[in-house]
């Protein structure tokens, strides 16, 4: 077990997750948009709400843009801010929802000249990322159709692949195009990139710099999701990893909130097929809106709900789960897992922050920093940043 706790040790130290900048801004339900004091204003404030979560934490040194909710004038000065901060930016987010040419599909339109639009607002993430260092263009298509004989599916399915051909031809060696996939939502007969395999079809024939993103709300119910991490992984093709919860939908809680044993599950996943590293080429973000709860500290209590999950995946007993499995025993086998899932890895984690120099506690950290009352009382005036801004 010291061995194993050793080498937990070891890969949490190395851990990072990618926050996003929108979930320092307002949100709420498609019924009402909830404000809070303090909230950042624009994307320089947003990204100085995320490096509080970083100082707290130690392990969330990225932020990921959305284009254009983070436009700006000049992308060199948000860079080095980012980096005057201790942080850098992650991924570049396009938007292809809240445009009212997009009312029938972006880069599935029947009108070439939609098309054309949708590929270009991709041509300007691209400059953003050259701009700020990002190397990953991430792209959800919110496209589909309400209603059956709408549009032609198949037809839908040749235009996006022409569509996408174009935006993978805008990268530069060593970009990444990263293509999420949503069961349903915004639209309800039939969605354009539904699945993971609808990704990764697309993603083989663009070829090796298009990778699949994996949401976990982006799912029916009852998936079982670690089998897609697996499989993904299997064949090189995750590029990337969206963590939030869900008890109905796309609900965007924070992860582990709904159903902790999947976290783990699917962290077991990750660690088993050595994806864990940053050298396997999988960034780890959060996707998340807190709609009720404060923002900062609900970034601060996901990502240290992720890092329990992991430490507790990497506390498996691999040789006894493996040795299990091949007699057949099953019982055997489930407890081996369900013995790590059941260990308190609080103190584990402690003693990581501690070796660190970190706050053991950090979400208690943050709220003795005062930085919630400060941001309160300095940020009057102006419009505050939420969805669509």
């Amino acid at each position: 077990m010291t061995d194993l706790r050793d080498r937990a040790l070891a890969a949490l130290a190395t851990q990072t997750i990618e926050l996003p900048s929108w979930a320092f801004g307002n949100s709420g339900t498609r019924f009402k948009v909830f404000g809070q004091p303090g909230v950042a204003r624009d994307p320089f404030e947003k990204l100085q709400d995320a490096a509080q979560v970083h100082a707290s934490t130690g392990v969330a040194p990225r932020v990921s843009l959305h284009i254009p909710w983070d436009r700006v004038e000049n992308y060199d000065e948000l860079a080095a801010h980012a980096a005057n901060l201790g942080i850098s930016i992650g991924a570049i987010n396009s938007n292809l929802f809240q445009d009212d040419d997009y009312r029938l599909g972006s880069l599935t339109h029947p009108d070439p000249a939609v098309r054309k639009k949708a590929i270009a607002h991709h041509a300007e993430c691209v400059d953003v990322m050259r701009a700020t260092g990002s190397t990953d263009l991430k792209l959800w298509l919110p496209d589909g159709t309400n209603y059956a004989g709408q549009d032609d599916l198949r037809a839908r399915q040749d235009r996006l692949a022409e569509s996408l051909r174009e935006v993978y031809a805008l990268l530069d060696p060593g970009h990444r195009l990263l293509i999420e996939y949503k069961f349903f939502e915004p639209y309800f007969y039939a969605t354009d990139i539904p699945d993971w395999g609808t990704s990764l079809l697309h993603c083989l024939e663009l070829g090796p710099q298009a990778q699949v993103v994996l949401d976990t709300g982006h799912h029916a119910p009852g998936t079982n999701i670690e089998f897609i991490v697996m499989q993904l992984l299997r064949v090189g093709r995750l590029g990337a990893f969206d963590f939030n919860s869900r008890n109905y939908a796309d609900d965007d809680l924070i992860v582990g909130s709904a159903d902790p044993f999947q976290l783990f599950r699917i962290m077991h996943e990750i660690v088993g097929n050595d994806a864990l590293r940053p050298e396997s080429g999988v960034n780890f973000m959060l996707d998340q809106c807190h709609n009720i709860e404060p923002k900062i500290p609900g970034q601060i209590r996901s990502v240290m709900n992720v890092q329990e999950a992991t430490a507790k995946a990497l506390l498996v007993d691999r040789e006894a789960l493996r040795t299990a499995q091949l007699a057949g025993d099953v019982l055997g086998a489930n407890g081996v897992l369900m013995d790590a899932y059941n260990t308190d890895v609080r103190p584990l984690l402690v003693e990581l922050r501690e070796s660190k120099g970190l706050p053991t506690d950090p979400y208690a950290a943050y709220a003795a920093t005062g930085y919630a009352d400060t941001i309160a009382a300095e940020r009057i005036g102006g419009t505050q940043a939420g969805w669509g801004a």
